[in-house]
């Protein structure tokens, strides 16, 4: 169940109400006990995975250019020709 942010337009009072989202608004501010009461907009929480097989580095942004392998520095070695030994004269 999420949690709610109100705030009342009459006294400025601010709080939270977790509810369930079939819930209705609350109208009545429990400070002032006036029905102004405001749900406010809210940003949410980031969706968070519990469990195993999920990792925070598996959602990062990728680097431009990453698709291709990385390179461990070291020069690629050149193919070698092959060589010929000489046949002895018969």
């Amino acid at each position: 169940m999420p949690t709610y942010d109100y705030s009342c337009t009459k006294c400025g009072h601010a709080w939270e109400a977790f509810q369930s989202m079939k819930d209705e608004p609350l109208k009545t501010c429990p400070a002032c006990k006036k029905r102004s009461a405001k749900r406010m907009v809210g940003g949410g929480a980031g969706l968070i995975f519990k469990g195993s097989g999920f990792y925070i580095t598996d959602y990062k942004n990728k680097a431009a250019g990453s698709d291709q392998p990385k390179s461990d520095g070291a020069k690629p070695e050149k193919a070698k020709p092959e060589t010929t030994k000489p046949q002895p004269a018969s």
